[in-house]
């Protein structure tokens, strides 16, 4: 049918996803399915009584991490209402039966995250992140191919029989059977999303923000640039119109190559597609799917075109930037209330939806207006930003379990293995994470073909990157190798729920407040006030080398540590936690420790006094771990090596796993610490807590493996191989080369192999 283009509204949103909706599937007449971050696929029809809304009938559970693609199984005689096929992080393929709501086959063969479905007759065609395509019939995994030479990221069937993939290696490929008889190359970057040109050819979607048109000859046609960021993907009407759904929170409807309209939306679009009348159905992520019409009769009510600008409207203020910062972030004119600091200090403040500076004018003690605060145009199209630093890729990593999703940020000039350790170190992360994160970067970026830097030293083992199968490159040098010891450079705890734990101070805060005999020990608005600046200056780490805290601060800091009640004391800990890797922070605090030499000590006795709090030692642990860090405090931590030592000694036996890790890395900075300093008589001490931890087969395996490590460490560089020894070391080497967890087995090995030396 031909539509005369008319500019697209909104016709009804359909709401039960709790988290991104991420995949849409066109259900013929039957009604439309889509897939979420939230687990779940939701079927959704046509209400009958307006033929304008569509409610949710079905909820598809099975999948254990987010879903993706799906496919549309048209009624027969095993499915009388159709059917539905899925895929997920999970790596599994999911076929379900929408009468009964129950799935009826799963699929497993993929070894990463399944992107793309197809059918073909009876038979499912599947796409992976793992490079594969593989075919199903009956249940069972008939055929497999190595399709690409990276991520295959989308699949489409033509309606010649024919099958198109695209890859983040970034091309096309046309198969017939398992022959590729074509491969598409001009993208740039990730080809994301694939899609069928009715009698024209195929739609591409890319990384590199293009869509192009090319013929089935393999003639590039067209290419359609609009986008600012990633275009995840498209699709094509009989009309003549395709739509687009971008990272740039836009969809685009394009005609003749020209985009005739660009629809907002209040998040990333992670698809859109046609109904067969013309209307668009998109995806966003904030878990909403989107109907649009040009038909007048099925536009939305007033009430919720109003609703839906609302939420474009705070959407577009929660992202608005001024100075660098969050509109939303930016105290608001009660701030000015509270007396700069110095002649000249400069503070933003919102005033309505802009950002406006003052100065502080110390003669006559009030802020003075300096004008508007504006950032220049948004520029996406640059390389992904995360914490100030820009990256070539930074990826959304599901790790399951109900936890968050990660950020892993990479480029490509890194060493992938490098690149996994120090994120498996920083998110807390089991290393044993290792292979598949490496993996994933190198599927994800195009590098199937990776080989390592022959001089690349680990940042964790000091070694070369283990890969494995690979073999050894020194073939004549009889030197003895090690997988995981000696241990070179410390570990820190450097993430922090910052709002949480502002949040946290405050409510102690508001509740000495209301008891008259603790009123006294309780902060005003001011140095309430004064919290929100210490945690900005931490949150910024791109300007740690410029930014610095006062004396006052760091004073009111160390203050509430030493006057708050015990257990109150967590939140504050964790932010000196975060102090001391900030440089300035870290100096600031060091003349503190001078001055009051047994501050910190007093702090630590108290918290490990009887019946201590697990979110004390927590905090506490880290925060002394984290001192490693800067050189600043090596001296202060030689001294009272054995005063700290000695006061966390039962945390290795902590019923809880976070408090045995904290300790287990404290253990692990030590014998670095002392190995460099030649200090046989706190390694013995380190080495005696570290066994104690070793021994401990029920210990969470992270810890025991970092205490396995510092054992290692602690023999081979260090001067206490002997009384290792005599502490019966082999056994519990033995014992852990014996373990099912690889990484203990191999620095069980690394200690037989340290202990059989001369």
């Amino acid at each position: 049918m031909d539509i005369d283009f008319k500019e697209y509204q909104l016709r009804c949103q359909l709401r039960g996803h709790e988290d991104d909706a991420r995949g849409i599937c066109i259900c013929g007449d039957a009604g439309i399915a889509t897939s979420s971050r939230d687990r779940t696929v939701r079927f959704w029809t046509l209400d009958g009584s307006q033929k304008r809304d569509y409610t949710m009938s079905r909820i598809l559970l099975g999948h254990t991490s987010f879903v993706g693609p799906l496919a549309w199984v048209p009624p027969n005689e095993e499915f009388p209402e159709g059917g539905i096929v899925s895929g997920g992080m999970d790596t599994l393929v999911l076929v379900w039966n929408i009468a009964t709501g129950e799935h009826v086959q799963l699929l497993k063969g993929h070894k990463l995250q399944v992107t793309g479905i197809a059918l073909d007759g009876s038979d499912i065609i599947s796409v992976s992140v793992d490079s594969t395509l593989r075919r199903w019939r009956g249940g069972q995994q008939v055929e497999t191919l190595d399709a690409h030479q990276a991520a295959i990221q989308a699949i489409v069937k033509l309606p010649s029989g024919e099958f198109v993939t695209g890859s983040s290696d970034m091309t096309l490929k046309l198969w017939k059977g398992k022959s590729c008889v074509h491969t598409f190359a001009g993208h740039t970057d990730t080809v994301r999303g694939v899609a069928v040109m009715p009698n024209l050819g195929i739609l591409s979607a890319s990384h590199d923000g293009s869509i192009r048109l090319w013929a089935l000859s393999g003639e590039h046609l067209m290419e359609m640039v609009g986008h600012t960021s990633i275009v995840y993907s498209v699709d094509a009407h009989a009309s003549g119109l395709i739509v687009s759904g971008s990272e740039d929170c836009s969809a685009k409807i394009w005609k003749d190559g020209v985009c005739v309209q660009s629809i907002e939306h209040p998040g990333c679009v992670w698809d859109a597609k046609f109904l067969e009348n013309g209307d668009i159905v998109t995806a966003c992520s904030d878990g909403i799917v989107r109907i649009w019409t040009v038909d007048h009769d099925k536009i939305a009510d007033a009430v919720e075109r109003d609703s839906f600008a609302t939420q474009l409207s705070e959407y577009k203020i929660s992202r608005k930037r001024v100075g660098g910062l969050k509109l939303e972030d930016l105290p608001g004119l009660d701030s000015l209330k509270t007396p700069g600091n110095s002649d000249g200090q400069t503070k933003v403040v919102r005033e309505g939806d802009n950002g406006v500076a003052y100065a502080w004018n110390m003669r006559e003690q009030k802020w003075d207006k300096i004008g508007e605060v504006v950032d220049g145009p948004d520029d996406t199209t640059k390389r992904p930003v995360l914490d100030g630093i820009q990256y070539d890729h930074v990826f959304d990593v599901d790790i399951g379990d109900g936890e968050p999703i990660r950020k892993l940020p990479y480029s490509r000039s890194e060493n992938p293995y490098d690149v996994a350790d120090k994120w498996l170190l920083k998110e807390n992360l089991p290393l044993s994470y290792r292979e598949q994160i490496v993996e994933f970067i190198l599927q994800n970026t195009g590098q199937k073909d990776f080989i390592p830097d022959p001089l690349f030293r680990d940042p964790y083992t000091g070694s070369s990157a283990y890969v494995p199968g690979a073999s050894s490159r020194s073939p004549g040098v009889t030197k003895p190798s090690y997988k995981h010891i000696p241990k070179k450079g410390v570990l820190v705890f450097d993430v922090a729920q910052f709002d949480g734990i502002l949040k946290k101070i405050s409510e102690f805060n508001n509740g000495l407040q209301s008891d008259p005999e603790k009123q006294h020990l309780s902060l005003n608005e001011g140095d309430m006030s004064r919290w929100g600046a210490i945690v900005k200056i931490l949150k910024d780490t791109s300007h740690y080398h410029s930014s610095g805290f006062s004396n006052v601060d760091v004073a009111m800091v160390l203050k509430l540590l030493k006057t708050w009640p015990v257990e109150l004391l967590f939140p504050v800990v964790d932010v000196m936690r975060m102090i001391v890797l900030h440089p300035d922070g870290a100096a600031t605090l060091l003349q503190y420790f001078k001055d009051e030499d047994g501050i910190i000590i007093e702090l630590i006795k108290k918290i490990t006094a009887s019946s201590p709090l697990p979110a004390n030692l927590l905090t506490s642990l880290r925060a002394v771990t984290n001192m490693f860090k800067n050189g600043y405090f090596n001296e202060w931590l030689l001294v009272h090596r054995s005063e700290i030592l000695d006061a966390f000694s039962s945390c290795g036996s902590s019923p809880n796993k976070n408090v045995q890790m904290a300790y287990a890395t404290l253990i692990l900075n030590y014998a670095v610490l002392l190995i460099e300093k030649k200090d046989e008589e706190g390694q013995s001490q380190v080495l005696s807590a570290a066994l104690e931890m070793a021994e401990d087969e029920t210990i969470d395996s992270d810890s025991r493996f970092r205490a396995l490590v510092a054992i290692g460490s602690l023999m081979l560089e260090g001067l206490v191989k002997r009384v290792a020894l005599d502490f019966d070391v082999l056994n519990i080497a033995t014992t852990a080369k014996a373990s099912k967890d690889a990484k203990i087995a191999e620095v069980g090995a690394d200690i037989q192999l340290v202990a059989k030396q001369t």
